[in-house]
């Protein structure tokens, strides 16, 4: 997972479009006023910032979703090549900070990559499995975008060796726990070469978002495949609500600014390419709606979260005061177990005999009914599939 202020599920920013290890987040801090989304970083930043440090508390652990930018793709669709402008790191030298596992380590552009491994095999292991902890590469510079994304393993359908055979559902699980929230804006990455109704993460993506109304398209190597380009993505066949934005890919050693100024040349002056309207195109084009989108949904979204931690921690302090005092001899300890047992009693009589279920509203695969329900099913096909043989 990653942010810009480079977080990941763990902000970290991947190297390659290899399976990974872990999530990876990546939040790119800009201390000062970043040349491509300067007038709105201020105001996003104090919301950015609120977000991660809900994050770090594991509120989404009591169910509390916050806002986030997800990022998927299929192999080689290039996010890496994406992800890496939007960090900015390999221009001027950033601050870098990995945290992960409660650590907190100091690292440079040189040791990053390095750095990175050794967190995911502690994280995950030597060999190529996954995990769905968080992995979280902090970079700060100047003239770079406010984000924070959530930077997910690339969707791997068959197992190389290594690998668990169940590789592409353990990943696909990852996917859907984060893509699912409606708090969460999917980021989905397309190479050009490839039909877009095609794309692994586009099926995914359609699962938990039909109207696309959360979903925003970059498509990578627009320079490999101008051709229908322009087509593709006005038709919008996969329905991606809210736009696509075409960019070029950095090609070996380009600095960062040498890439930047291609990628402008080239959709100035290609003759398909030039076609695409300018607000459809570039990194630049690309950081600058992130962080609208994102300041958006944080907005909209903050004021449900704290509602929702104030319920969550009134819920908590009730249960805690319900709780026995201290007990300073055997007679009170004995009353009070009582009391608790007399309680226990009263709760069981309410779920099993009058099917009522005020105590426990939330937790519905708990209720008798439903498991009643499901007890049954399960008998009838029993039943069925022994008829069925009995019948052979």
């Amino acid at each position: 997972m990653m942010e810009t202020s480079s977080t990941k599920p763990s902000n970290v920013q991947k190297m390659d479009d290899s399976s990974s290890s872990e999530s990876l987040a990546i939040d790119v801090v800009a201390p000062c006023s970043p040349p491509i989304v300067a007038s709105v970083n201020d105001r996003i930043r104090p919301l950015l910032d609120c977000v991660d440090r809900l994050r770090h508390l594991n509120i989404m652990q009591e169910g509390i979703q916050l806002p986030t930018i997800v990022v998927l793709g299929d192999q080689s669709s290039g996010k890496s090549s994406v992800l890496e402008p939007l960090a900015g790191y390999r221009s001027t030298a950033p601050l870098l900070c990995l945290e992960y596992n409660g650590k907190s380590v100091d690292v440079d552009e040189v040791s990053v990559a390095d750095a990175i491994i050794l967190a995911t095999d502690e994280i995950a292991g030597h060999g190529k499995g996954i995990s769905n902890k968080l992995l979280t590469l902090l970079v700060k510079k100047n003239g770079v975008p406010n984000l924070t994304m959530v930077d997910l393993p690339v969707i791997t359908r068959v197992p190389v060796q290594g690998q668990p055979d169940d590789i592409y559902e353990q990943i696909s699980d990852i996917i859907k726990t984060y893509i699912s929230p409606q708090e969460s804006i999917i980021l989905n990455v397309l190479s050009a070469t490839v039909d877009f109704p095609t794309c692994e993460s586009i099926r995914m993506s359609q699962k938990v978002d039909k109207t696309g109304e959360r979903t925003l398209a970059v498509v990578t190597k627009a320079d490999k495949a101008p051709e229908g380009l322009l087509e593709k993505v006005t038709a919008d066949e996969v329905n991606i609500g809210l736009g696509y934005i075409c960019v070029r890919n950095r090609i070996g050693k380009e600095s960062y600014e040498a890439a930047r100024k291609n990628e402008a040349g080239l959709f100035e002056n290609h003759p398909l390419l030039s076609k695409i309207d300018k607000s459809m195109v570039g990194i630049p084009v690309l950081a600058q709606k992130l962080v609208s989108i994102q300041a958006t949904i944080i907005s909209k979204s903050l004021p449900d979260s704290e509602r929702k931690i104030n319920d969550k921690l009134a819920t908590n302090l009730a249960e805690l005061n319900r709780l026995p005092q201290h007990l300073s001899s055997m007679a009170e300890a004995l009353t009070t177990f009582m009391r608790i047992l007399s309680s226990f009693k009263d709760s069981l009589k309410k779920i099993l005999l009058r099917g009522e279920f005020d105590e426990y509203p939330e937790e519905r695969e708990t209720h008798c009914t439903t498991r009643l329900v499901e007890m049954l099913h399960q008998f009838s096909d029993e039943l069925h599939a022994k008829n069925f043989d009995g019948r052979d």
